[in-house]
């Protein structure tokens, strides 16, 4: 079918793609649109078209679906970052799980799903105790944060995002009036100048306690007067316990560099997931929507079954979150992670608990475990996986095969990778028993899963 650029035509929602995206039919050829739900009757202008296929832009919405809400986010539409705000919270859900189930049928050839009801949020709104914020300037010149558009590196003015944290707002305008004051100028991607590329702000939900990171393009006596914005930054929160700068002079699109300057505090942050207590420092990773988080790993600790007395292998441990939840009840367990700081950091973490149970390896999962099992016999009753969105090295589910546990809990980020290696699993003698969503980015199209797998 031929269609211009900007041509415009009307189209009724039938489906969502799993990025978020609503799905129509003209005469049989589909188009991808931004903003819609299913059951919308929208207006749209033709973006680009592929062969069976394309890309449209949301003029108006005509009829709206039953499932549409107004956006609460004055910029929820140019921001890149919430895909599903103009869909009511129990659609999300639903759309969640069926995109769980669709991968799981498709890719993992699963007939059967034993699907649990997924854990939503009572209130999917500022859940993030992280976020980082770009600064730069407005078509006038003045200094402005955000987020960036979607795919792009433009700019969306907000100083409060609705995910975020209350107190976002006043530090960052606390560190805008003080640049403005001072003439500190903020970042320019495109001419590698200015001195402020991002803020990066943390919360401890459990103990209130919070952290400002400012990220620089240079040293931190560039900085004018900032002894001056500590002070401010203290007086303006009390529970301010860790304020630092990260020197990234590089052209790129890391927000962090490696080199950590403190300015005030210990270098960290204290939380809790449960009864576990973690430090978190400006590099640490942390799961960044902590209620979920402790949800998601009591649903992994159910999974494992542990009565005390089993082995435990936990791989892509990252801080050692899952690790030191498993430690409650496992008589050992060992984590594999492939970053050196995140390992120094699970040690930290298992000795301000007080646990001994758990020991940790710097490397590969892949190259760490099949050495483990083949040079020193090790073995596991249950091994826990949390692999990056690609999932599983093929090497590693192999050692995983070889080592026949009991039980495999896989916590996953894209269910898609998740159902490829559902398929190779069940492929080689494991059966899944219990499949389970947890929303931890309400209003983004993303959803963790948790399944479980028995040794048949």
């Amino acid at each position: 079918m031929e269609f211009k650029k900007n041509e415009v035509f009307q189209v009724r929602i039938e489906d969502m793609s799993s990025e978020g995206e609503g799905i129509g039919k003209t005469d049989g050829f589909a188009w991808f649109i931004k903003d819609t739900v299913t059951g919308d009757l929208v207006e749209a202008s033709v973006m680009k078209t592929k062969k069976s296929y394309g890309f449209a832009r949301l003029i108006r919405v005509i009829e709206p679906s039953t499932d549409r809400t107004e956006p609460k986010c004055p910029v929820a539409r140019p921001c890149g970052g919430c895909q599903l705000q103009n869909m009511s919270y129990k659609a999300q859900l639903r759309f969640k799980e069926n995109k769980i189930r669709n991968n799981l049928q498709r890719i993992g050839g699963l007939t059967e799903i034993p699907m649990e009801p997924i854990i939503g949020m009572e209130e999917p709104w500022r859940y993030r105790n992280k976020a980082q914020f770009p600064f730069g300037r407005d078509k006038n010149g003045r200094i402005i944060t955000g987020f960036y558009a979607g795919r792009t590196h433009q700019i969306i003015e907000s100083e409060d995002c609705l995910l975020g944290v209350e107190e976002n707002q006043k530090i960052l305008d606390c560190i805008r009036t003080h640049m403005e004051e001072y003439h500190i100028a903020p970042y320019d991607e495109t001419a590698h100048t200015g001195l402020v590329r991002h803020v990066l702000i943390r919360k401890g939900f459990r103990t209130g306690e919070m952290m400002v990171c400012l990220v620089l393009n240079g040293k931190v006596k560039k900085f004018t007067a900032i002894d001056q914005l500590v002070e401010k930054l203290r007086i303006l929160y009390p529970n301010m316990m860790s304020i630092s700068c990260s020197i990234n002079t590089e052209k790129t699109n890391v927000i962090m560099g490696k080199e950590i300057v403190n300015l005030y505090g210990p270098g960290f942050i204290t939380d809790y997931i449960g009864n576990v207590k973690y430090q978190i420092s400006p590099l640490s990773f942390y799961q960044v929507n902590p209620v979920q988080t402790e949800r998601l790993y009591q649903t992994a600790l159910e999974y494992a079954g542990l009565n005390g007395g089993e082995i435990v292998w936990d791989l892509y441990c990252g801080i050692g979150t899952i690790s030191l939840f498993l430690a409650q009840k496992a008589k050992k367990v060992y984590g594999v992670e492939i970053v050196p700081q995140a390992i120094d950091d699970a040690r930290e973490n298992a000795k301000i608990n007080g646990f001994e149970n758990v020991e940790f390896f710097v490397g590969k999962a892949e190259e760490i475990l099949p050495e483990q099992y083949e040079k020193n016999q090790v073995y596991a009753d249950v091994i826990v996986v949390d692999p990056p969105r690609k999932g599983c090295d093929e090497v590693c589910l192999n050692t995983i095969v070889k080592m026949a546990p009991k039980r495999v809990v896989y916590v996953s980020c894209d269910s898609a990778t998740l159902a490829r290696d559902v398929k190779y699993l069940g492929e080689h003698g494991y059966r899944v028993v219990r499949v389970r969503g947890c929303d931890m980015f309400p209003n983004s199209g993303h959803v963790e899963t948790v399944v479980l797998f028995v040794h048949e």
